[in-house]
């Protein structure tokens, strides 16, 4: 017993988390409530049950292992991150912050010690938001910022609601509300997170403190056309989306180097229809990542991608077919110090929406 943390056991846990995988051989892909996630799911309950915690998991699958306090009426130091990924992410991103929290709960068995304050380790669902986009959806919901009555317009790419999803996965999204935590009944949220980003790296660090977080919001931007036959339609007749679409793009990154400050701009995913290679596409749809430190910065790059919207599909100027429409902006902004943690953490969706109960 050295009072150190175990890396063989702690390797042991990430792999174990890594086994329930819907790409193997192709990095990290599990999907709240699916087949993956709940055997996952099952796997980190075991674990916490074989540190002494007691295990519970609220209404929308987030799971908590409590390690009792000698002080229970005080409020518990939450520990952990998530469990969903990207697709075909790394196996460290979320489930390195859980298995930080199982770690210490092993300690703290192996030396015979009982915190001051009681500490619940915590894995939970959907903060990618790959599933359901949003992102940060467990920690939102922690912290009554979900209407459980939207479950039903929460779709994911093949269609099914977040609602139905829960009732496949046995819970009842009716009871999602109960999710929210009472404000003041945490103390803190404690997060270790990969950085996902070369920095630290760059810079020749080992690890950092998180000191700000940036502003966040992700837009869904439609672009329509009309569809037509390739080889029928001549080229000064076509109201192409895609192209449309393309031109747009184009002019999308000089925003948010217009605007500095470290501001970012991220497309990642695009749907093109009908999708046919000899079809002139009428359709498209894409994401827009926006972050900045401060939050005018990130209202700016709002207005910004939104005056896009007069930008014309094809290549006939009297016939603007391209339109955009901004479906869905969520923007949540944090502090202004040095530092910026650039992707979303339940940590700092807990600190910013929650409030805190102060003391010992």
């Amino acid at each position: 017993m050295t009072g150190f943390a175990d890396a063989r056991r702690i390797e042991a846990l990430i792999e174990g988390i890594d086994r329930f995988n819907a790409t193997p051989g192709r990095g990290t892909t599990r999907l709240t409530y699916s087949p993956e996630y709940r055997a996952a799911r099952d796997f980190v309950a075991g674990q916490m049950v074989e540190a002494g915690l007691e295990v519970r998991e609220d209404a929308v699958g987030n799971v908590f292992g409590r390690l009792e306090g000698r002080r229970p009426d005080l409020a518990p130091i939450l520990v952990g991150s998530h469990l969903d990924s990207v697709p075909n992410g790394g196996r460290f991103d979320g489930p390195a912050g859980v298995v930080a929290g199982i770690e210490t709960a092993f300690l703290f068995r192996d030396l015979g010690l009982q915190p001051d304050r009681p500490v619940e380790v915590v894995a939970l669902i959907e903060e990618e938001g790959t599933r359901f986009g949003g992102g940060l959806f467990g920690s939102r919901l922690l912290t009554g910022q979900v209407d459980p009555a939207g479950l039903d317009d929460l779709r994911d790419d093949a269609g099914v609601s977040a609602a139905q999803a829960m009732t496949d996965y046995g819970l009842d999204p009716a009871r999602a509300g109960q999710a929210a935590l009472a404000p003041g009944s945490v103390h803190a949220f404690l997060e270790l997170h990969i950085e996902q980003g070369p920095v630290l790296e760059t810079e020749g660090q080992d690890i950092a403190i998180v000191d700000r977080i940036v502003g966040l919001a992700q837009l869904r931007v439609t672009v329509r056309g009309q569809a037509g036959h390739a080889g029928t339609t001549p080229m000064d007749q076509r109201r192409d989306a895609l192209t449309g679409a393309v031109g747009i793009l184009s002019l999308l990154p000089d925003l948010a180097r217009q605007v500095g400050r470290q501001s970012v701009l991220t497309v990642g995913k695009m749907e093109v229809l009908p999708g046919g290679a000899n079809v002139i596409p009428d359709l498209v749809t894409f994401t827009v990542d926006l972050r900045a430190p401060a939050e005018e910065d990130v209202l700016r790059l709002i207005e910004m991608v939104a005056g896009r919207r007069g930008a014309r599909a094809g290549q006939r100027p009297d016939r603007p077919g391209g339109t955009t429409a901004l479906r869905r902006a969520h923007a949540a902004v944090g502090s202004d110090p040095r530092g910026p943690v650039r992707a979303g953490r339940g940590a700092w969706r807990v600190a910013s929406g929650h409030g805190q109960r102060r003391g010992p």
